[in-house]
C-alpha cells in the first residue's frame, strides 16, 4: 500500500491525491473534452540558437607530414645519395687511374731489375750445368731438352718448373 501511495505521489507531483479527485475538471478546468485540439499544447523545444552540433565523424589527429612531403623528401635523399655516389666513383676512378699511371712508371725499373736477377741466376745455372756435364760427350751446355730455337721468359719456357732454376 505504501509503495502505491508512493507512486501516486511521484505522478501527482508530490501532492497527496486519490483517484477520486483527478477528473477532467480539475485536469483541463472544464467538463468534458470536444476534441484533442482543445488540448493544452506543452511542447519542449529547441534552446535558442538550437543545440550544439552533435560530432559524429571520426577525428584522427594529425600524426605528422603529409604523403607528398614523405614522398618529396625521400626523392631529395635519394636524389643527393646518388650525387655522393657519383662523386665517390669519379674519386675512385681518379685513385685508380693514378696508381696505374705510378705503376706504369714503375715498370720498366721493375723490368731491368728482374732481367738482371734472371741473368745472374741463368749465369750460376750454366756454371753449374757446365761443372756437371764435363764429361758427356755431345753435351752443349745451355741448350735444354725441349730447346724451342725461340727464346722465352723462364715462366712460359716448357718442361718441369724449377729445374733450370
Amino acid at each position: 500500500e505504501k509503495e502505491e501511495r508512493g507512486r501516486d505521489d511521484r505522478r501527482s507531483g508530490g501532492k497527496r491525491t486519490t483517484s477520486g479527485d483527478m477528473t477532467e475538471y480539475v485536469v483541463r478546468g472544464s467538463a468534458g473534452m470536444k476534441s484533442v485540439n482543445e488540448l493544452p499544447v506543452k511542447q519542449d523545444g529547441p534552446p535558442p540558437g538550437g543545440f550544439p552540433s552533435i560530432r559524429y565523424a571520426r577525428r584522427v589527429p594529425s600524426t605528422g607530414p603529409a604523403g607528398a612531403t614523405v614522398f618529396g623528401v625521400a626523392l631529395l635523399v635519394m636524389g643527393y645519395g646518388m650525387y655522393k655516389v657519383g662523386e665517390g666513383n669519379r674519386e675512385r676512378r681518379a685513385l685508380k687511374e693514378e696508381k696505374k699511371a705510378a705503376r706504369m712508371a714503375v715498370v720498366p725499373a721493375l723490368q731491368a731489375e728482374e732481367d738482371r736477377r734472371y741473368l745472374e741466376k741463368e749465369t750460376k745455372r750454366l756454371e753449374e750445368e757446365a761443372k756437371l756435364m764435363k764429361d758427356v760427350p755431345g753435351w752443349k751446355v745451355g741448350q735444354g731438352v725441349y730447346e724451342t730455337g725461340k727464346w722465352m721468359p723462364p715462366a712460359e719456357r716448357p718442361g718441369p718448373v724449377g729445374s733450370y732454376l
